[in-house]
C-alpha cells in the first residue's frame, strides 16, 4: 500500500491533544473512583487508571523520540484540558449535591465522554502510523500497538456499565456486571453483540 505524506503540524497537534487527554484521563479516573459505589466497577476503574498512567508514559516516550516538548500548550490542547477539568468538576458537583448512586452515574458518563475522545485520538494515531510515510510512523505504530487493546476495552466496557446502571436506576432489571464484561468485548462489533444479548442474559 502506498504511503502518504502527512501534515506534520496537524499530527503534532493530534499528539499534544492526545497527551493532554491521557493526563486529564488520570484525573477523571481518580475522581471517578471516589464516585464508584459498585465494587466490580471500582475494581475496573482502578485497573483503567493504572493503564492510563502507562499510556501517559507511552506518549511521553513518543514525544522524546520525535523531539517534541511535552509542556507545549496549543489552542487545541487548551480546549482538551478545559474539557478534562470540566468532567472532574461535574463529578465533584455530583458528589456534593447528589446521592452516591447518582454520583456514580455521572462518573460513568464522564468516563465515557473522556474515553470517546481518547479512543478517537488513538484511532487517528493508528491511521497515521498505517498510512503515513517517514520514520516517525514507526514510533507511532509502536505506541499505537502498545495501547490499542486497552483503549477499546475502556470505552466499550464503560459504555456497558453506564447503560446498565442507568437501566437499573430507571427501575428496570439490569445485567450487572454488564454483558461487555462477561463476553470480554474488545471491538465495536463485539460491543454491539453484547448489548443485543442482554435480554437473553437477563433471563438466566
Amino acid at each position: 500500500m502506498k504511503k502518504t505524506d502527512y501534515d506534520s503540524a496537524q499530527v503534532s497537534e493530534l499528539l499534544y491533544q492526545s497527551l493532554e487527554t491521557e493526563l486529564g484521563g488520570v484525573q477523571v479516573y481518580e475522581t471517578a473512583l471516589r464516585c464508584a459505589v459498585n465494587d466490580d466497577l471500582r475494581k475496573e476503574w482502578q485497573e483503567y487508571l493504572d493503564q492510563t498512567r502507562t499510556h501517559v508514559d507511552v506518549l511521553t516516550r513518543v514525544f522524546e523520540a520525535l523531539g517534541m516538548d511535552t509542556d507545549t500548550m496549543t489552542p487545541g490542547r487548551a480546549v482538551v484540558q478545559h474539557q478534562g477539568r470540566s468532567l472532574v468538576k461535574a463529578m465533584e458537583m455530583a458528589l456534593e449535591s447528589g446521592t452516591p448512586d447518582a454520583a456514580q452515574l455521572v462518573a460513568c458518563e464522564c468516563v465515557v465522554l473522556a474515553e470517546t475522545k481518547d479512543h478517537g485520538n488513538w484511532e487517528l494515531i493508528g491511521h497515521v502510523a498505517k498510512h503515513g510515510s517517514g520514520e516517525a510512523t514507526k514510533v507511532l505504530k509502536q505506541a499505537y500497538e502498545a495501547v490499542e487493546n486497552d483503549e477499546d476495552h475502556h470505552l466499550y466496557h464503560t459504555k456497558g456499565w453506564c447503560r446498565e446502571l442507568w437501566i437499573q436506576s430507571l427501575g428496570f432489571p439490569a445485567v450487572l456486571p454488564p454483558p461487555e464484561e462477561v463476553k470480554q468485548v474488545e471491538t465495536a462489533i463485539g460491543a454491539a453483540r453484547a448489548e443485543h444479548s442482554r435480554e437473553q442474559m437477563r433471563k438466566h
